[in-house]
């Protein structure tokens, strides 16, 4: 018994010291066939394999030699050479001509190092590599876009253009954008004018606004008609006479102070890598001139606008590509076109490409304003006189200011039932007709967490003040 052991493994230890040995092909593996039975024998692509028979053999067959090559290194032993993608049948006889076995060779591409490759870059990665004739097919769940693309681009250095890609992205795939418009326009404007008229029966000298009086009219009374300025809200006009001559005085004041505070808030979402549109307003009909005095309608939408493509990268980091804008109608800069009325928008828009992880906050865009305009004009010399000059001197000043900044902000969410969404419809009721008629409520808050907030929604401080 100690010796057939010691011949047995003499055997298997010459046997690996064949297969390993240095060659054109390095064998990879053996295989023991068995005799009266079909086998599959896997064999990479450009590399051998040494297989043993349990019997001796006096006759080998390969049914298609440009798939793999054989041959016999003893009456047990065959070399087999993977030589192209495919599948054949290896014949082993014996010296009456008996069938002895056959086997099934399954020629494919070497994946070992990739494997391996695979491994050492994406260590944490659930992907099964498998090959498909000459090429590779790649399976799993991996945790990002960015590192599918990697194990992608890692599988065409070994398999150009026969990569084949079952890989699924787990994780959150959907992206709640929410969008930020806030912009405060402050503006200050003051003028101050002085007119003056000094007439009598041969004749009078006019100032400022009393050149605008109409032709013939008096000095006094309501035969002395004065057309003030524009947007004037404060005026003087008195008067006196010396003799013969009678004197007009006429003060114009004007202060205006504005404050414009702008608010928009758009919430999308949408699955990573497809993009999502919303629109909040509604479109503006333009006429448009065409051939032969043909007039066609096209519609500018306006209002709140928000385009966007998200792409998870990796984890919680997100690539948002992004348009937003927020128009309105000014009615103040209308033109008008053969008799069309159009008016003009007035819009703050944005477009970019950024990164953020999911909960953080980005200011995209920003603008500070500040325009400021005064001006003065006078009658020549009598304008420059102290105190007296300010009859003949007008002076007004006016100052804008305005400051925008948009900020974005990207969260990774997931659906839930709809139970658990509240709506701004939920915290007001319609009233009953004895709170319209009698008491003159509107409306009827709803009982619960909605009615709180609802209680809550008028009341406070509220307005501004502008220094």
């Amino acid at each position: 018994m100690s010796v057939r052991r010691y011949c047995a493994a003499a055997l298997t230890g010459l046997t690996l010291l064949l297969s390993y040995a240095p060659s054109p092909v390095m064998a990879q593996g053996i295989s023991v066939l068995k005799k009266g039975t079909n086998a599959v024998l896997d064999v990479p692509m450009n590399r051998a394999v040494v297989v043993e028979a349990d019997v001796p053999f006096a006759e080998l067959s390969i049914a298609n030699p440009g798939i793999a090559d054989i041959s016999s290194l003893s009456d047990r032993t065959i070399y087999v050479l993977g030589k192209s993608p495919g599948m054949t049948t290896l014949t082993l006889l014996d010296g009456s001509g008996g069938l002895i076995t056959n086997v099934d060779v399954r020629v494919a591409a070497d994946v070992s190092e990739f494997k391996q490759r695979l491994q050492q870059i994406l260590p944490n990665e659930k992907i099964e590599v498998r090959t498909a004739n000459d090429g590779i097919v790649l399976s799993g769940t991996v945790s990002s876009a960015q590192r599918l693309q990697r194990a992608l681009d890692l599988a065409e250095r070994y398999a150009p253009d026969r990569v084949s890609n079952l890989m699924t992205v787990g994780g959150i795939q959907q992206v709640m954008l929410k969008v930020r418009f806030a912009e405060m326009e402050r503006s200050v404007s003051k003028s101050l004018g002085g007119s003056m008229l000094i007439g009598s029966s041969d004749g009078n000298v006019s100032t400022g606004t009393f050149l605008n009086r109409p032709e013939g009219g008096g000095v006094f009374g309501t035969d002395s008609p004065v057309n003030l300025k524009a947007d004037t809200l404060g005026a003087a006009i008195f008067g006196f006479d010396i003799g013969a001559v009678q004197f007009n005085v006429l003060l114009e004041a004007l202060e205006q102070k504005g404050l414009v505070r702008t608010l928009a808030e758009p919430n999308l979402s949408a699955l990573s890598g497809q993009e999502a549109s919303f629109l909040a307003g509604g479109e503006y009909p333009v006429p448009v001139a065409q051939e032969e005095g043909v007039v066609t309608v096209e519609f500018k939408p306006f209002g709140i606008e928000l385009n966007f493509i998200p792409r998870v990268v990796d984890g919680d980091l997100i690539n948002l590509e992004l348009k937003a804008a927020v128009s309105a109608i000014d009615t103040t800069n209308a033109a008008t076109f053969d008799g069309f009325s159009i008016n003009a928008f007035s819009r703050r828009e944005t477009a970019t490409t950024v990164e953020l992880r999911d909960g953080e906050s980005f200011a995209i865009a920003g603008l500070i304003e500040d325009e400021f305009r005064d001006g003065a004009a006078q009658v020549p010399w009598l304008g420059d006189v102290p105190v007296l000059g300010a009859l003949f001197r007008s002076a007004d000043y006016e100052r804008n200011q305005s400051e925008l900044v948009i900020i974005v902000s990207a969260h990774l969410v997931t659906p839930t039932r709809g139970e658990a969404l509240a709506l701004p419809t939920d915290r007001i009721r319609p009233p009953s007709e004895k709170n319209l008629f009698l008491f003159g409520r509107t409306e009827r808050a709803q009982s619960g967490a909605a009615g709180e907030v609802a209680n809550q929604d008028f009341n406070g401080s509220y307005g501004y003040l502008l220094d």
